[in-house]
Protein backbone atom coordinates (compact mmCIF):
# COMPACT_ATOMS: atom_id res chain seq x y z
CA UNK A 1 0.00 0.00 0.00
CA UNK A 2 1.17 3.71 -0.72
CA UNK A 3 2.42 4.89 2.44
CA UNK A 4 -0.01 7.55 3.42
CA UNK A 5 0.02 9.23 6.60
CA UNK A 6 -0.77 12.31 8.26
CA UNK A 7 0.98 15.71 6.75
CA UNK A 8 0.44 19.42 7.13
CA UNK A 9 -2.45 19.95 6.62
CA UNK A 10 -3.83 17.74 9.39
CA UNK A 11 -1.06 19.21 11.43
CA UNK A 12 -1.29 22.67 11.12
CA UNK A 13 -4.68 23.32 10.86
CA UNK A 14 -5.93 21.16 13.89
CA UNK A 15 -2.44 20.84 15.90
CA UNK A 16 -0.73 18.17 17.62
CA UNK A 17 -0.13 17.46 21.37
CA UNK A 18 2.69 18.86 22.84
CA UNK A 19 6.11 17.69 21.72
CA UNK A 20 6.13 18.44 17.78
CA UNK A 21 7.32 20.87 15.58
CA UNK A 22 5.58 24.42 14.29
CA UNK A 23 4.59 24.40 10.98
CA UNK A 24 5.68 26.50 8.66
CA UNK A 25 7.84 26.68 5.38
CA UNK A 26 11.39 25.94 5.56
CA UNK A 27 14.45 26.73 4.01
CA UNK A 28 15.80 23.04 2.50
CA UNK A 29 19.59 23.03 2.13
CA UNK A 30 21.25 22.07 -0.82
CA UNK A 31 24.41 20.74 0.42
CA UNK A 32 25.01 17.84 3.65
CA UNK A 33 24.35 19.55 6.74
CA UNK A 34 26.53 18.42 9.75
CA UNK A 35 26.73 15.34 11.27
CA UNK A 36 23.07 13.88 12.63
CA UNK A 37 24.56 12.13 15.80
CA UNK A 38 26.99 9.66 16.20
CA UNK A 39 24.59 6.97 14.79
CA UNK A 40 24.06 3.83 16.00
CA UNK A 41 26.76 1.88 18.26
CA UNK A 42 25.80 -1.75 17.34
CA UNK A 43 26.81 -0.55 13.58
CA UNK A 44 30.97 -1.27 14.43
CA UNK A 45 29.36 -4.95 14.38
CA UNK A 46 28.30 -5.01 10.97
CA UNK A 47 31.74 -5.43 9.85
CA UNK A 48 30.98 -7.91 6.90
CA UNK A 49 33.57 -6.31 3.96
CA UNK A 50 31.93 -4.94 1.12
CA UNK A 51 34.29 -3.07 -0.21
CA UNK A 52 34.79 -3.87 -4.08
CA UNK A 53 32.11 -6.03 -3.83
CA UNK A 54 29.40 -3.64 -3.51
CA UNK A 55 28.54 -0.12 -4.32
CA UNK A 56 30.78 2.38 -2.71
CA UNK A 57 27.80 3.98 -1.67
CA UNK A 58 25.08 1.33 -1.34
CA UNK A 59 21.26 3.48 -2.16
CA UNK A 60 18.68 2.45 -0.18
CA UNK A 61 15.01 4.01 -1.21
CA UNK A 62 12.25 3.77 0.90
CA UNK A 63 8.52 4.67 0.32
CA UNK A 64 7.87 7.57 3.26
CA UNK A 65 9.88 9.59 5.98
CA UNK A 66 12.06 7.80 8.53
CA UNK A 67 9.41 5.17 10.48
CA UNK A 68 9.75 1.99 12.49
CA UNK A 69 9.30 -0.10 9.27
CA UNK A 70 12.95 1.03 8.44
CA UNK A 71 14.25 1.05 11.85
CA UNK A 72 16.84 -1.59 10.43
CA UNK A 73 18.30 0.24 7.80
CA UNK A 74 19.07 2.94 9.99
CA UNK A 75 20.53 0.43 12.45
CA UNK A 76 23.32 0.19 9.68
CA UNK A 77 24.04 3.56 9.57
CA UNK A 78 27.96 3.95 11.32
CA UNK A 79 29.46 7.11 13.15
CA UNK A 80 28.64 10.68 12.60
CA UNK A 81 25.94 10.40 9.57
CA UNK A 82 25.53 13.53 7.78
CA UNK A 83 22.27 14.47 6.16
CA UNK A 84 21.34 16.40 3.07
CA UNK A 85 18.34 18.06 3.86
CA UNK A 86 17.79 19.51 0.28
CA UNK A 87 17.51 16.30 -1.32
CA UNK A 88 15.65 14.22 2.19
CA UNK A 89 18.46 11.50 2.60
CA UNK A 90 21.45 10.65 4.96
CA UNK A 91 24.43 8.77 4.44
CA UNK A 92 27.11 7.41 6.63
CA UNK A 93 29.02 4.39 6.61
CA UNK A 94 27.25 1.07 6.53
CA UNK A 95 28.61 -0.30 9.70
CA UNK A 96 32.52 -1.12 9.33
CA UNK A 97 31.92 -2.82 5.72
CA UNK A 98 34.85 -0.41 3.86
CA UNK A 99 31.45 1.02 1.90
CA UNK A 100 28.71 3.97 2.71
CA UNK A 101 25.32 3.27 2.83
CA UNK A 102 22.60 6.02 1.84
CA UNK A 103 18.81 6.39 2.59
CA UNK A 104 16.56 8.27 1.03
CA UNK A 105 12.96 9.03 2.16
CA UNK A 106 9.87 8.57 -0.05
CA UNK A 107 6.24 9.17 -0.20
CA UNK A 108 6.35 13.41 -0.36
CA UNK A 109 9.78 13.70 -0.79
CA UNK A 110 9.70 11.82 -4.21
CA UNK A 111 6.63 13.14 -5.26
CA UNK A 112 4.62 10.26 -4.06
CA UNK A 113 7.02 8.07 -7.30
CA UNK A 114 6.59 4.16 -6.16
CA UNK A 115 9.52 2.56 -5.60
CA UNK A 116 9.22 0.92 -8.92
CA UNK A 117 8.95 4.28 -11.03
CA UNK A 118 12.21 5.32 -8.72
CA UNK A 119 14.23 1.81 -9.68
CA UNK A 120 13.67 3.13 -13.54
CA UNK A 121 14.52 6.28 -13.19
CA UNK A 122 17.80 6.13 -10.84
CA UNK A 123 20.28 3.62 -11.88
CA UNK A 124 22.48 4.65 -8.38
CA UNK A 125 19.59 2.52 -6.38
CA UNK A 126 20.38 -0.59 -5.09
CA UNK A 127 17.41 -1.85 -2.98
CA UNK A 128 14.16 -0.24 -2.25
CA UNK A 129 11.09 -0.72 -0.17
CA UNK A 130 8.36 -1.79 -1.73
CA UNK A 131 5.16 -4.21 -1.32
CA UNK A 132 4.38 -7.38 -2.97
CA UNK A 133 1.66 -6.19 -4.23
CA UNK A 134 3.27 -3.48 -6.16
CA UNK A 135 6.19 -5.85 -7.44
CA UNK A 136 3.33 -8.28 -8.64
CA UNK A 137 1.77 -5.32 -10.17
CA UNK A 138 4.97 -4.09 -12.21
CA UNK A 139 5.84 -7.40 -13.26
CA UNK A 140 5.39 -7.20 -16.69
CA UNK A 141 6.30 -3.52 -17.11
CA UNK A 142 9.17 -2.69 -14.15
CA UNK A 143 10.02 -5.91 -13.03
CA UNK A 144 11.64 -6.09 -9.85
CA UNK A 145 12.61 -9.17 -6.88
CA UNK A 146 12.14 -9.12 -3.57
CA UNK A 147 15.19 -10.33 -1.54
CA UNK A 148 13.86 -9.76 1.80
CA UNK A 149 10.51 -10.50 3.70
CA UNK A 150 11.10 -7.75 6.94
CA UNK A 151 7.64 -8.13 7.78
CA UNK A 152 6.10 -11.29 8.10
CA UNK A 153 2.71 -10.06 8.73
CA UNK A 154 1.39 -6.92 6.99
CA UNK A 155 1.00 -3.84 9.45
CA UNK A 156 -2.02 -3.02 7.51
CA UNK A 157 -4.92 -2.45 8.49
CA UNK A 158 -8.60 -0.93 8.76
CA UNK A 159 -9.71 1.26 11.53
CA UNK A 160 -13.06 2.85 12.74
CA UNK A 161 -14.25 4.71 15.79
CA UNK A 162 -17.77 4.15 16.37
CA UNK A 163 -17.79 1.67 19.24
CA UNK A 164 -20.97 0.51 18.13
CA UNK A 165 -19.24 -1.43 15.65
CA UNK A 166 -17.12 -4.11 16.18
CA UNK A 167 -15.95 -5.93 12.58
CA UNK A 168 -14.44 -9.11 13.20
CA UNK A 169 -13.78 -10.18 9.50
CA UNK A 170 -13.44 -7.98 6.17
CA UNK A 171 -16.53 -9.27 5.29
CA UNK A 172 -18.22 -7.88 8.17
CA UNK A 173 -17.10 -4.28 6.79
CA UNK A 174 -18.49 -5.00 3.36
CA UNK A 175 -21.82 -5.88 4.67
CA UNK A 176 -22.26 -2.78 6.88
CA UNK A 177 -22.30 -0.72 3.91
CA UNK A 178 -20.05 1.48 5.49
CA UNK A 179 -17.75 4.09 3.80
CA UNK A 180 -14.47 2.79 3.40
CA UNK A 181 -11.31 5.88 2.84
CA UNK A 182 -8.55 4.09 0.73
CA UNK A 183 -6.10 5.06 -1.50
CA UNK A 184 -6.02 3.71 -4.84
CA UNK A 185 -4.28 0.26 -4.17
CA UNK A 186 -3.97 -3.03 -6.08
CA UNK A 187 -5.42 -5.62 -3.38
CA UNK A 188 -8.66 -3.72 -3.23
CA UNK A 189 -9.79 -4.70 -6.74
CA UNK A 190 -9.30 -8.68 -5.17
CA UNK A 191 -11.39 -7.80 -2.33
CA UNK A 192 -14.16 -6.58 -3.87
CA UNK A 193 -13.84 -8.87 -6.49
CA UNK A 194 -14.10 -11.57 -4.27
CA UNK A 195 -17.41 -9.96 -2.76
CA UNK A 196 -15.65 -9.38 0.53
CA UNK A 197 -16.17 -5.50 -0.06
CA UNK A 198 -18.74 -4.14 -1.90
CA UNK A 199 -17.20 -1.29 -5.15
CA UNK A 200 -20.09 1.47 -3.63
CA UNK A 201 -18.47 1.84 -0.45
CA UNK A 202 -15.02 2.08 -2.02
CA UNK A 203 -13.85 5.95 -1.42
CA UNK A 204 -9.95 6.07 -2.84
CA UNK A 205 -9.87 9.87 -2.67
CA UNK A 206 -7.71 9.10 0.96
CA UNK A 207 -4.94 11.80 0.90
CA UNK A 208 -3.09 11.01 4.43
CA UNK A 209 -4.48 13.17 6.54
CA UNK A 210 -6.87 12.22 9.37
CA UNK A 211 -9.49 15.41 9.32
CA UNK A 212 -12.11 13.21 7.99
CA UNK A 213 -11.93 10.33 10.34
CA UNK A 214 -12.35 12.93 13.07
CA UNK A 215 -14.96 15.06 11.31
CA UNK A 216 -16.73 11.93 10.54
CA UNK A 217 -16.69 10.93 14.17
CA UNK A 218 -14.74 7.92 13.78
CA UNK A 219 -17.62 6.51 11.53
CA UNK A 220 -16.33 5.67 8.49
CA UNK A 221 -14.01 3.08 8.19
CA UNK A 222 -10.08 3.77 6.94
CA UNK A 223 -6.94 1.89 5.99
CA UNK A 224 -3.91 2.96 7.37
CA UNK A 225 -0.50 0.96 9.34
CA UNK A 226 -1.18 -0.25 12.87
CA UNK A 227 2.17 0.85 13.68
CA UNK A 228 0.97 4.85 12.96
CA UNK A 229 -2.58 5.82 13.42
CA UNK A 230 -3.77 3.92 16.76
CA UNK A 231 -1.25 5.88 18.54
CA UNK A 232 -1.81 8.91 16.84
CA UNK A 233 -4.69 8.95 17.39
CA UNK A 234 -5.01 8.39 20.58
CA UNK A 235 -2.03 10.57 22.18
CA UNK A 236 -1.28 13.49 19.26
CA UNK A 237 -4.58 13.88 17.60
CA UNK A 238 -5.79 16.50 20.29
CA UNK A 239 -9.44 16.33 18.85
CA UNK A 240 -9.54 12.28 19.10
CA UNK A 241 -7.29 11.63 22.00
CA UNK A 242 -9.09 7.99 22.57
CA UNK A 243 -8.43 4.87 21.04
CA UNK A 244 -9.71 2.95 17.72
CA UNK A 245 -10.59 0.05 16.96
CA UNK A 246 -8.60 -1.74 14.24
CA UNK A 247 -8.43 -5.22 11.81
CA UNK A 248 -5.94 -6.68 10.71
CA UNK A 249 -5.72 -6.73 7.23
CA UNK A 250 -3.27 -9.77 7.19
CA UNK A 251 -5.57 -11.75 8.72
CA UNK A 252 -7.40 -13.07 5.90
CA UNK A 253 -4.92 -11.58 2.60
CA UNK A 254 -1.58 -12.55 3.28
CA UNK A 255 0.39 -9.32 1.89
CA UNK A 256 3.93 -8.79 2.54
CA UNK A 257 4.64 -5.32 3.50
CA UNK A 258 7.91 -3.27 2.97
CA UNK A 259 9.59 -6.06 1.14
CA UNK A 260 13.65 -4.95 0.42
CA UNK A 261 13.88 -5.60 -3.77
CA UNK A 262 16.27 -5.14 -6.29
CA UNK A 263 15.27 -3.63 -9.97
CA UNK A 264 15.06 -7.50 -11.70
CA UNK A 265 17.87 -6.72 -14.39
CA UNK A 266 20.59 -6.13 -11.99
CA UNK A 267 20.26 -8.93 -9.52
CA UNK A 268 22.70 -11.05 -11.49
CA UNK A 269 25.15 -8.65 -11.60
CA UNK A 270 24.73 -8.08 -7.85
CA UNK A 271 24.52 -11.52 -6.53
CA UNK A 272 27.82 -12.02 -4.75
CA UNK A 273 27.18 -8.26 -2.79
CA UNK A 274 23.27 -9.49 -1.87
CA UNK A 275 24.80 -12.62 -0.42
CA UNK A 276 26.99 -10.56 1.83
CA UNK A 277 24.49 -7.61 2.33
CA UNK A 278 21.16 -8.99 2.77
CA UNK A 279 22.35 -10.76 6.12
CA UNK A 280 23.55 -7.68 7.43
CA UNK A 281 20.07 -6.51 7.37
CA UNK A 282 18.77 -9.71 8.50
CA UNK A 283 21.03 -8.79 11.76
CA UNK A 284 20.67 -5.45 11.69
CA UNK A 285 16.48 -6.16 12.55
CA UNK A 286 17.27 -8.78 15.11
CA UNK A 287 19.21 -6.00 16.90
CA UNK A 288 17.44 -3.44 16.37
CA UNK A 289 13.95 -5.13 17.77
CA UNK A 290 16.39 -6.12 20.64
CA UNK A 291 16.99 -2.57 21.46
CA UNK A 292 15.65 -0.34 19.11
CA UNK A 293 16.07 3.15 21.10
CA UNK A 294 19.45 4.22 19.25
CA UNK A 295 18.08 3.96 15.90
CA UNK A 296 15.03 5.39 17.06
CA UNK A 297 16.90 8.21 18.02
CA UNK A 298 18.47 8.78 14.76
CA UNK A 299 15.10 8.50 13.20
CA UNK A 300 13.76 11.46 14.77
CA UNK A 301 16.85 13.41 14.38
CA UNK A 302 16.62 13.04 11.20
CA UNK A 303 12.95 13.86 10.52
CA UNK A 304 13.23 16.77 12.85
CA UNK A 305 16.09 18.39 10.68
CA UNK A 306 14.11 17.50 7.07
CA UNK A 307 11.15 19.70 6.02
CA UNK A 308 8.63 16.97 5.96
CA UNK A 309 5.56 19.86 5.80
CA UNK A 310 4.76 18.75 9.72
CA UNK A 311 5.19 15.08 9.85
CA UNK A 312 7.04 14.38 13.27
CA UNK A 313 8.20 10.95 15.02
CA UNK A 314 8.32 10.51 18.49
CA UNK A 315 10.11 8.11 20.76
CA UNK A 316 6.47 7.54 21.95
CA UNK A 317 5.35 6.25 18.72
CA UNK A 318 8.10 4.29 17.79
CA UNK A 319 8.63 2.93 20.63
CA UNK A 320 4.77 1.94 20.60
CA UNK A 321 5.08 0.52 16.64
CA UNK A 322 8.30 -1.74 18.28
CA UNK A 323 6.09 -3.32 20.54
CA UNK A 324 2.95 -3.93 18.21
CA UNK A 325 5.59 -5.29 15.88
CA UNK A 326 6.46 -7.63 18.21
CA UNK A 327 2.87 -8.56 20.12
CA UNK A 328 1.32 -8.42 16.72
CA UNK A 329 3.51 -10.94 15.13
CA UNK A 330 4.62 -8.57 12.35
CA UNK A 331 8.19 -8.96 12.55
CA UNK A 332 9.04 -12.25 12.90
CA UNK A 333 10.47 -15.60 11.66
CA UNK A 334 9.18 -17.19 8.13
CA UNK A 335 7.28 -20.70 8.46
CA UNK A 336 10.99 -22.25 8.42
CA UNK A 337 11.65 -20.75 11.17
CA UNK A 338 14.36 -18.20 9.41
CA UNK A 339 13.91 -14.43 9.32
CA UNK A 340 13.77 -12.63 6.56
CA UNK A 341 12.22 -16.23 4.24
CA UNK A 342 9.33 -15.97 1.99
CA UNK A 343 6.68 -18.87 1.73
CA UNK A 344 6.28 -19.50 -1.94
CA UNK A 345 2.01 -20.71 -0.99
CA UNK A 346 1.36 -17.29 0.26
CA UNK A 347 3.15 -15.34 -2.67
CA UNK A 348 1.28 -17.99 -5.13
CA UNK A 349 -2.13 -16.89 -3.25
CA UNK A 350 -1.37 -13.38 -4.13
CA UNK A 351 -0.32 -13.46 -7.49
CA UNK A 352 -3.89 -15.96 -7.86
CA UNK A 353 -6.06 -13.39 -5.82
CA UNK A 354 -4.08 -10.15 -7.44
CA UNK A 355 -4.29 -11.11 -11.32
CA UNK A 356 -7.84 -10.77 -11.90
CA UNK A 357 -8.49 -7.20 -10.47
CA UNK A 358 -5.21 -6.13 -12.32
CA UNK A 359 -5.90 -7.49 -15.51
CA UNK A 360 -9.55 -5.78 -15.04
CA UNK A 361 -7.68 -2.82 -14.59
CA UNK A 362 -5.64 -3.04 -17.15
CA UNK A 363 -2.46 -3.53 -15.60
CA UNK A 364 -2.28 -7.64 -15.62
CA UNK A 365 0.91 -9.13 -14.03
CA UNK A 366 3.51 -10.34 -16.43
CA UNK A 367 2.15 -13.04 -18.44
CA UNK A 368 2.74 -17.00 -16.81
CA UNK A 369 3.92 -15.27 -13.53
CA UNK A 370 5.30 -17.54 -10.55
CA UNK A 371 6.57 -16.46 -7.01
CA UNK A 372 10.48 -17.65 -8.00
CA UNK A 373 9.57 -14.56 -10.47
CA UNK A 374 9.30 -11.79 -7.78
CA UNK A 375 11.05 -13.16 -4.56
CA UNK A 376 14.10 -15.64 -3.87
CA UNK A 377 15.41 -16.55 -0.51
CA UNK A 378 18.79 -17.23 -2.33
CA UNK A 379 20.42 -14.43 -0.22
CA UNK A 380 18.91 -15.35 3.42
CA UNK A 381 21.26 -16.37 5.65
CA UNK A 382 19.71 -19.57 7.50
CA UNK A 383 20.94 -18.73 10.64
CA UNK A 384 19.61 -15.74 11.24
CA UNK A 385 16.50 -15.99 13.28
CA UNK A 386 14.64 -14.10 16.01
CA UNK A 387 14.51 -15.29 19.76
Amino acid sequence: MTRLRSVAAWVCSVGLAVGLAACGDSESETEPSASAGAGTAASASYNTPLKGICPDTVVVQTSWWPEVDYGATYQLLGANPKIDEGRFRVSGPLGATGVNLEIRSGGPAVSFDSTSALFEKDDDILLGYLDLDEVIRNSAEHPSVGVLAPYAKTPLMFFWGDPSSDFRTLADIGRSGRTVLVGDEAYLNALVGEGLFQRSQIDNSYDGDLRRFVAEDGKLVQVGFVTDEPYRLEHDVAEWAKPVKYLMVGDEYPAYANVLGIRKDKLAENRECLSKLVPLFQRAMVDYLADPKPANDLMIEVTSRLDTAGYELSSGLLSDGNTRQRELGLVANGADGVYGTFDTERVQQLITRLTPGLTEAGTPPAAGLKPADVVTDEFIDTDISLN
